[in-house]
């Protein structure tokens, strides 16, 4: 559904108007954008995606465009990487297109990352870094930590969050709920923030915040969230649960109408 809505977006973004550019549009003015993607059903979605950012970083090639394309890459390639091991017995050319898919992606990923060395786009930044071990991108994102394109964006603010996750779980808590506060209505969080935010809570027995973002991952659709190890341990210090299931609810739904406001209890 975000990935619709993504593209969706995209398309509006490139016209400016009511009328969204489609990707026949893209594809008859621009064919080489489409042509080296795969041509069955396979990551329709990313395809989509990596089409349409493709144009727009054509016609604007700025760091926030290539940034932009640089992630619908990444996701494409993810997807295409996969499908490219699925061998149709019928129809050899569609693994192949998915090999072609496969091997553009790659290209451009590779291209992206060369022409954004000397960026000050903070995704960029972290993708540098965390991607490719650039301590040289590290230390810039590190200096903008306090600019504005960092402190109001939930994206970076996890990012950030999973470098201090090493070694500071104090403030990775504290950019783990800033992202939870900067969260769009109607978008979900990385699951990684609530596995991450459970997994902290639970080291230092701060037991009834590891059992409400427990309750809260399960309500977003995350899976293997262990709940037994955290009941146990409120059960058998007297705590309900019933109090907490209703904070849990509220959390959830917080979060969900983008209202989320941190506790910041820690």
């Amino acid at each position: 559904m975000i990935l619709r809505a993504s593209v969706l977006l995209t398309m509006l973004a490139l016209t400016g108007c009511d009328e969204p550019l489609t990707l026949a549009q893209v594809c008859k003015e621009t064919p080489g954008f489409c042509s080296d993607l795969n041509k069955d059903s396979h990551c329709k979605n990313e395809r989509s995606v990596v089409i349409l950012k493709r144009y727009t970083e054509y016609k604007k090639p700025t760091d926030e465009n290539k940034y932009q394309l640089l992630k619908g890459f990444e996701s494409y390639n993810q997807c295409i990487t996969l499908a490219a091991k699925i061998e149709h017995k019928k129809l050899k050319s569609k693994t192949t297109s998915r090999i072609v898919g496969q091997l553009t992606s790659i290209k451009e990923i590779t291209r992206l990352y060369q022409d954004t060395q000397k960026t000050n786009h903070p995704g960029l930044l972290y993708y540098h870094w965390s991607r490719n071990n650039d301590q040289g991108a590290l230390n810039k994102l590190l200096t903008l930590e306090n600019d504005k394109s960092v402190t109001q964006s939930a994206e970076m603010q996890f990012f950030l969050a999973s470098y201090y996750m090493k070694f500071d779980d104090e403030k990775t808590i504290d950019l783990l709920y800033k992202t939870l506060e900067l969260n769009k209505e109607g978008i979900e969080p990385n699951p990684e923030v609530y596995t991450s935010l459970i997994s902290l809570f639970y080291k230092h027995k701060k037991f009834k915040h590891a059992y409400i973002f427990s309750k809260v991952a399960q309500m977003s659709g995350i899976e293997n969230i262990d709940l037994l190890p955290i009941e146990h341990q409120l059960l058998s210090n007297g705590k309900s649960l019933e109090s907490l299931d209703t904070l849990a609810q509220q959390t959830y739904e917080h979060i969900q109408n983008g209202e989320f406001v941190s506790p910041r209890e820690f």
